[in-house]
């Protein structure tokens, strides 16, 4: 069975990481939430969230992938949490998919993981990093690699649909997406 890494920050965007969640369990992926600290977490609407653990407790574990829900100061918290950093480091030497979505592909281009690679995120916030090798697209959805990048609230669905068929196949994914009768 896959096994997906949540990790849900303080500030986070809500209907992503609710989203991507859902879409992934209802594959029947296991995920594994965990937050960057003890307390329940609060999302940037305001709707409490509680993880099934803290991130310190994951820290050293193998996952087939790590996603990062967006929002403000989410990934903020996201991009300067040295033990996100060290994951997404960790995954993606390991050839393991990692993915982002709205203003969470921040966390990934300080941890070096979007140098050379094509990528998107909520307007502006990958644009005011100024990076170099670093193409960045208006775009709903970049996949370069095991790279996976994403816009913002509105491409949750279609970004954890994409999630789920690079882990379990195009099969999986329609049959996912048939029964939400989109």
């Amino acid at each position: 069975m896959m096994h997906v890494l949540v990790p849900l920050a303080q500030g986070c965007e809500e209907l992503e990481a609710i989203t991507i969640i859902d879409l992934l369990v209802r594959a029947g992926i296991k995920v594994t939430t965990a937050g960057l600290d003890a307390s329940p977490v609060v999302a940037s609407r305001g709707t409490t969230i509680i993880a099934d653990t803290q991130i310190q407790n994951v820290q050293d574990e193998q996952f087939d992938m790590v996603v990062l829900p967006g929002g403000l100061p989410g990934a903020d918290h996201l991009r300067d949490s040295a033990i996100i950093q060290a994951i997404l480091q960790r995954h993606a030497n390991a050839d393991k998919y990692v993915a982002a979505i709205c203003a969470a592909p921040k966390a990934l281009a300080h941890a070096g993981l979007l140098e050379n690679k094509v990528a998107t995120s909520y307007p502006g916030v990958l644009e005011e990093l100024a990076l170099k090798n670093t193409q960045i697209k208006n775009t709903a959805l970049e996949v370069d690699g095991k790279i996976i990048t994403s816009r913002g609230p509105g491409t949750a669905m279609d970004f954890s649909l994409k999630l789920i068929e690079l882990l379990e196949g195009e099969e999986k994914r329609n049959e996912v997406e048939k029964a939400l009768v989109r």
